[in-house]
């Protein structure tokens, strides 16, 4: 039974006094049993948040209580446990690290593609679709004929569009994320690069999979998403991957079949890369894990959200 509201939030605007704003944000969450991380930048806000129904709304009508805020746009999906341990409000120089100075997609950003008129735009010749998320959420799924700049965080984005040869004619170019946050930026960027024609998908990934049903989807594979829901499908409806407690990256159906899959200790990624001292403590942790679980009681430590800094759009 999915008894928790999730809500998915970000919106790029003038906020001076994010320093003072914290504290109160953080105790309206904590009033009304919200978890979840929310950042707060001079350039807005953005996060994901879950809790009970009233809870959330409460949350929302709170940040929309702020004219700045009015307009705030939030995405909803369910979870049939609390994905989150915590309520963390921080403040941050950008509420998604691109690193470039002066992007401002309040001034400047890419055109916004509705979910059902995505199909038609990527699916032209003359498009160059491009993923931009980390390499671990690509390898898990993305659109039909993205490219991957396999890149480790979105800091490495602009360098990688800068040696790319393809683009020097600079053609259409689309982008897409998991919620928008990042293509607000990375197509702001391609804007003051010198790119005309410049499109993101709006609502990303998350309103894509929302919306569209899966027989008419160029979607492939699951979304990742930053909570210990790990990834989700169409309909949001929660995915079959899960953490490798050791690397905590994702992990699907396949991945477990590999010899080197050993619950709580390694994965495929991270087998090679983990000593044999590391492994020891992560198999005695699970076995403190199982115990646990076979007393019915809740193992301290025992979920641990990804790792992921809050790149949670």
């Amino acid at each position: 039974m999915n008894d928790f509201l999730v809500a998915a939030l970000y919106k790029f605007v003038s906020l001076p006094d994010c320093n003072a704003m914290r504290e109160p944000l953080q105790a309206c969450c904590d009033q009304h049993g919200v978890k979840g991380t929310l950042l707060l930048a001079n350039e807005g806000i953005n996060g994901t948040i879950a809790g009970t129904h009233a809870g959330i709304k409460a949350v929302l009508a709170y940040l929309r209580s702020d004219p700045r805020l009015a307009t705030l746009e939030h995405k909803e999906s369910l979870a049939p446990r609390m994905p989150f341990n915590r309520m963390k409000v921080r403040v941050k120089k950008e509420i998604v690290t691109m690193g470039v100075p002066d992007i401002d997609p309040n001034k400047i950003v890419g055109t916004y593609i509705k979910p059902e008129d995505w199909n038609a735009l990527i699916s032209d010749p003359d498009v160059v679709l491009i993923d931009t998320r980390n390499d671990y959420e690509v390898a898990i799924g993305t659109f039909k004929g993205a490219i991957d700049p396999n890149i480790k965080s979105f800091r490495e984005l602009p360098g990688w569009v800068n040696e790319q040869k393809m683009l020097e004619k600079k053609p259409k170019v689309a982008m897409f994320c998991t919620g928008g946050i990042r293509c607000e930026k990375s197509t702001a960027f391609m804007k003051v690069q010198g790119f005309d024609e410049v499109y993101h998908l709006q609502g990303g990934i998350l309103k894509y999979l929302e919306q569209i049903p899966e027989e008419n989807s160029l979607w492939e594979g699951e979304c990742f998403v930053f909570d210990e829901r790990v990834a989700v499908k169409h309909g949001l409806q929660v995915g079959e991957h899960q953490l490798c407690r050791a690397c905590r990256e994702p992990i699907g159906p396949q991945d477990k079949l590999s010899p080197l899959f050993e619950l709580g200790v390694s994965c495929p990624r991270c087998h090679a890369h983990t000593s044999d001292e590391k492994k020891h403590r992560m198999r005695e942790r699970q076995k403190q894990v199982e115990l646990a679980a076979a007393r019915r009681q809740q193992h301290v430590g025992a979920k641990h959200p990804p790792k992921r800094k809050a790149e949670t759009l």
